[in-house]
C-alpha cells in the first residue's frame, strides 16, 4: 500500500461510524446509510491523489457524504411518487415501528424540517461541527448556517410542543 492508501484507510477508521450516523440522521434510513458512505469512501478514493490538500481529507468526504445524501433524497421523492399508496386507513409497518422508539418525535420532526434545516441540525448538533465547518459541507455561506440554524431551531421546537 502506497501513502495515499494509508491515510484514507486511517480516514476510514477514524470517521466511518460517525459518518454512517450522519448519514442515517439526514436520510432518514439507517439501512442505506452504509452504502452511502461506502460509496462516498470510493469516490474519494478515486479522488485522492487529486486533493490539493490531504489535511482536509476529512472535510472534503464529510462533504461527499452530504451530497450522496441529497442525491439518495432526491431518488426517494421520485420513487415514492410512483409507488402504490396504501389504503389511507391502514397504518404502515414503519409507523407502528417507528412509534415504539424512543427517539421518534424527535426524527419525526427533523423529517419535517426542510432539507437546508435538517442538514445544519444534524451537522451542527449531531457531528458537532462549527459553523464554519458546516458552511463547507454544505457549500453555503456561514451567514446561511446562521440563518437555516435559526430557523430549523424554531420549528423544531414548534413541532415537538405539538407532540407533548
Amino acid at each position: 500500500m502506497d501513502a495515499d492508501t494509508d491515510a484514507l484507510t486511517a480516514l476510514y477508521a477514524a470517521h466511518y461510524r460517525g459518518l454512517v450516523r450522519l448519514a442515517a440522521y439526514l436520510t432518514g434510513d439507517r439501512d442505506n446509510a452504509e452504502e452511502v458512505v461506502q460509496d462516498a469512501y470510493v469516490k474519494v478514493l478515486g479522488r485522492w491523489g487529486g486533493l490539493r490538500d490531504l489535511d482536509k481529507g476529512e472535510a472534503y468526504l464529510r462533504q461527499a457524504v452530504v451530497n450522496l445524501c441529497r442525491s439518495r433524497l432526491r431518488h426517494r421523492v421520485v420513487v415514492d411518487r410512483n409507488a402504490p399508496q396504501p389504503p389511507p386507513d391502514v397504518a404502515s409497518a414503519e409507523a407502528g415501528a417507528l412509534g415504539l422508539m424512543e427517539r421518534a418525535a424527535l426524527l419525526d420532526a427533523l423529517a419535517g424540517l426542510p432539507r437546508r434545516q435538517r442538514e445544519v441540525v444534524v451537522l451542527r448538533y449531531y457531528a458537532d461541527l462549527s459553523v464554519e465547518q458546516t458552511a463547507y459541507a454544505m457549500g453555503i455561506s456561514t451567514g446561511s448556517v446562521k440563518s437555516h440554524t435559526s430557523r430549523a431551531m424554531d420549528a423544531l421546537r414548534h413541532l415537538l410542543e405539538e407532540t407533548r
